[in-house]
């Protein structure tokens, strides 16, 4: 008997682990980790900190606008191993940033590249994934993030231990060795579509085709207000999720007297448990709806961040650590299935980049507004509790998504 051939989809899927890991996992969520001893050195607030976030978030934003013309241009696979390209040679020269500009500069090239990557890599769900798959393909591939942060929380403590007050420059220099080598394996092994190796998407198709999402002849209207609505849904997971992953080790290791060792290792365990919420709530959103899926996970950030921010015990600080674990990539894994339904393959990455940019735009107001309030108050509770009535009314917003036709 012979072996079953392992569908290419699947080398698409397990390729976009790796980009992830790179591009989001080691570009975005190495720096909540990195920030405290980076901060000590350079003398940074905690306004400037959250600046540098913010720089990575314009970039990223940029990059965003841009993405389906530079797609249209080179195609998929050339997108995303430049913007690879860029992710890791901009955090290799952070390594030698000695004023806060040129950290913010250098970190908003690692935003660019980051958007270049990331955006059509999620439009690939929908090419080689039909709706019935691609929400468990999302999850799948979205789980490398949560392989970066274990890595990150992990690895850049015991550098920092081993070389001292300066061993923020040797965590940089190294993540961005590993991106380059990732925008190699990037370029060997992305397709842009299945026809080019003679397949097509792993699943079965839909019985019947529907006007939104497969020869797009509705409402142009319509399917604009369904983009802004998951725009604004995914704006909210923006700004909320992007305070936690910025400042929740820095808020562990300065308010809460937690060792960096100790607060990078509560952020691996961020990540472990986060392997997880990407494919659970791709398969909850298969199954159920994208829209049951979607207020379930703002349910759980809601307690998440609320958590975060009472003082009455560390028990606490503990359980939001968990269940923002848990659930952490649930939305980005339902938003990418979600805009295929909608819109379809052909369209996928231009309305994920159109949602994407309210996301950045949340992404860039989220670190400075809570730096911010963190300088006025002294510690980052406000911001948490912020980012709680944000997530609540996430949930609410999303009660009325319409169903695809």
């Amino acid at each position: 008997m012979g072996v079953k051939q392992i569908h290419y989809s699947w080398v698409i899927c397990l390729t976009g682990i790796v980009v992830l890991f790179s591009c989001l996992g080691l570009g975005r969520f190495s720096l909540g980790v990195l920030l405290p001893s980076m901060s000590s050195s350079l003398q940074l607030n905690y306004s400037q900190m959250g600046l540098i976030g913010t720089g990575n978030f314009i970039g990223y934003i940029l990059s965003v606008l841009a993405a389906g013309r530079t797609v249209d241009l080179l195609g998929a696979r050339k997108t995303i191993t430049m913007g690879l390209v860029l992710v890791g040679s901009s955090m290799m020269a952070i390594s030698w940033a000695s004023t806060f500009i040129a950290a913010f500069a250098l970190y908003f090239v690692t935003g660019i590249g980051s958007g270049l990557a990331n955006v059509p890599l999620m439009g690939l769900v929908s090419h080689w994934f039909t709706s019935e798959t691609r929400g468990r393909a999302a999850g799948i591939m979205i789980s490398g993030n949560g392989m970066a942060i274990i890595f990150s929380g992990l690895f850049i403590p015991w550098i920092v231990m081993t070389c001292g007050s300066e061993g923020w420059r040797t965590g940089w220099l190294t993540i961005g060795a590993i991106s380059l080598v990732v925008s190699l394996i990037a370029g060997l092994l992305l397709r842009n579509r299945p026809s080019e190796v003679g397949l097509a998407p792993l699943g079965k198709p839909p019985p019947e085709q529907s006007c939104q999402a497969e020869v797009n002849d509705c409402n142009p209207s319509d399917a604009r207000r369904t983009m802004i609505h998951l725009g604004v849904i995914y704006l909210l997971f923006g700004v909320t999720y992007v305070v936690y992953v910025t400042f929740i080790v820095t808020a562990m290791v300065n308010e809460r007297n937690f060792g960096e060792g100790a607060a990078g290792r509560f952020w691996a365990i961020v990540g472990a448990l986060s392997l997880f919420s990407g494919p659970l709530f791709g398969w909850l959103s298969d199954k159920f709806s994208r829209k049951t899926a979607i207020i379930g996970a703002f349910a759980s950030y809601t307690v998440a961040y609320a958590f975060a921010a009472i003082y009455l015990s560390d028990y606490f600080l503990y359980a939001s650590i968990v269940i923002f674990g848990l659930v952490v990539w649930s939305i980005p894994t339902i938003m990418s299935a979600a805009v295929g339904d909608y819109m379809g393959p052909e369209q996928a990455v231009k309305a994920f980049g159109f949602i994407t940019l309210f996301f950045g735009a949340g992404q860039i107001a989220g670190p400075a507004l809570a730096g911010w309030l963190a300088d006025v108050s002294g510690n980052f509770n406000m911001g948490f509790w912020l980012c709680s009535l944000l997530t609540a009314c996430a949930g609410a917003i999303a009660y009325f998504l319409k169903k695809p036709e």
